[in-house]
């Protein structure tokens, strides 16, 4: 439980460095989201999902 409370400290961190930094680009990046379809979101989610599972699978080997 302490390393997932960890793992979502480091997102937040990401998060929020990136929204401190380059405002307008967060903004940017929220609007092509909104613009694009469903389906590719969709496949985007999916694809980072698996590849954030990959990553866990072998770091923690």
């Amino acid at each position: 439980m302490n390393e997932l409370l960890t793992a979502i400290g480091l997102v937040l961190v990401l998060e929020g460095v990136l929204y401190a930094i380059a405002p307008g680009g967060m903004k940017n990046v929220m609007r092509s989201a909104l613009e694009t379809p469903d389906q590719t979101l969709r496949a985007a989610g999916l694809g980072a999902a698996v590849v954030g599972v990959f990553l866990v699978w072998i770091i923690r080997g």
